[in-house]
């Protein structure tokens, strides 16, 4: 299917199912690698569990202990790991699979492991998801009838469904994916052992974007646009807010708004690149090399590698003439929109990338490297990660 014809026909519509989505999948991660990550202190990790008996989930947030694993039961968890993209350079290598979307609204590659009978209840998400079939086999249950109840039960910490009546019932293999809308009621089970990969949205909530909205407004505003009345009248009752006045406070608050699109773009700029960040990004302890080592290293051969928890994206300017605008977790840098272009979609800067960018795109690599967002791989750093790999 024509990526025009899935955002057409399917976006934000309905659900699809994509048998043989990707052919001949083999999961990029393990189970046991799964259980490992989810043992880091850094690791977003959920541990699931149900009991058939009382119908009741529990939940657990990890890190979790590595002697904990051996000990569930066999059948009825789920493990659930975040922003796996994040740190394992494989799962992310899936991404660039989902292009035909706009890159800042990925989100995260999201991992479960299912032990047989494993579930996380029938539930709704408020974003659009992929769940990719990754190993074993889950059966997807949802509900795409019109207006769907999505009434919460009151005996669980998860926001499990109270009522779920599904409409269509699949079960999915290795390479199979699901494509679900916001809104849609799902659940899945594990037909045996298995492993999902959710690809999820980035979709800030209108309450999020406004609050982050004002408090930019509030902190660039200018103390001396204020409330004004120099057409008032003596007041009928002076204990009143009337028309008039609730006019005025409209005004004083248009005066804030922000009427130029390249401030309001670079707001949002910055928040999406921001927004349900995995980590922070910041400059390393050891000395940073020099501009003249750098690119001495990139002549040589070697690749300045994008930090994983790095967020960039990039506007063209609306006013002619203006520069583009690159965004860096919450930064903006103004460059030529052919830089900003390039450093966005460069995960890694090689000496040819390099070579293309103008004095000012360079410029911001050498910034950038010093804010920690890339880092320089050099020979001997190969080595050492196939030594670690061995």
């Amino acid at each position: 299917m024509p990526a025009a014809q899935f955002l057409r026909d399917y976006w934000q519509k309905r659900p699809l199912l994509i048998r043989n989505a990707f052919p001949g999948l083999v999961s990029p991660i393990q189970p046991e690698d799964l259980a490992g990550l989810a043992c880091e202190e850094a690791a977003l990790s959920r541990l699931i569990q149900h009991d058939r008996a009382s119908d009741r989930y529990s939940l657990r947030h990890g890190p979790f202990e590595e002697a904990e694993f051996p000990a569930l039961p066999h059948q009825d968890w789920t493990l659930l790991v975040q922003d796996v993209d994040k740190w394992d350079a494989d799962v992310a290598a899936l991404l660039p699979a989902f292009d035909f979307l706009p890159r800042w609204r990925v989100d995260d590659i999201m991992v479960s492991f299912a032990a047989p009978g494993g579930s996380v209840g029938a539930h709704v998400d408020q974003y659009d998801v992929f769940l990719l079939q990754a190993q074993g086999h889950r059966r997807w249950q949802i509900d795409a009838g019109p207006n769907p109840p999505q009434e919460f039960r009151a005996d669980a910490e998860l926001k499990l469904l109270r009522e779920f009546a599904p409409s269509h019932d699949w079960v999915l293999g290795p390479g199979d994916m699901l494509y679900l809308p916001p809104g849609v009621p799902h659940h899945g089970v594990a037909e045996d052992a298995c492993l999902t990969f959710s690809v999820g949205m980035r979709a800030p909530s209108s309450a999020e974007l406004m609050g982050d909205y004002i408090d930019t407004l509030a902190a660039e505003a200018d103390e001396a646009l204020r409330y004004r009345d120099p057409d008032l009248s003596p007041p009928a009752d002076p204990a009143e807010i009337d028309a008039a006045a609730m006019t005025r406070v409209v005004e004083a608050l248009n005066t804030l708004r922000m009427n130029d699109p390249d401030r309001l773009g670079d707001w949002f700029g910055r928040f999406i690149t921001v927004y349900r960040a995995a980590g922070v990004v910041s400059a390393g302890a050891e000395p940073a090399r020099s501009r003249i080592e750098i690119e001495w290293d990139l002549e040589q051969g070697a690749t300045l590698w994008r930090h994983p928890w790095s967020r960039l994206a990039w506007r063209r300017a609306h006013a002619k003439g203006q520069a583009a605008r690159l965004y860096v977790s919450g930064q903006e840098y103004a460059l030529p929109a052919k830089d900003a272009q390039a450093l966005a979609n460069a995960v890694e800067i090689d000496r040819a990338v390099y070579a293309a960018l103008t004095e000012a795109g360079r410029a911001c690599v050498h910034e950038l490297i010093a804010g920690g967002h890339y880092r320089l791989g050099l020979d001997e750093d190969q080595g050492e990660d196939e030594g670690e790999d061995a």
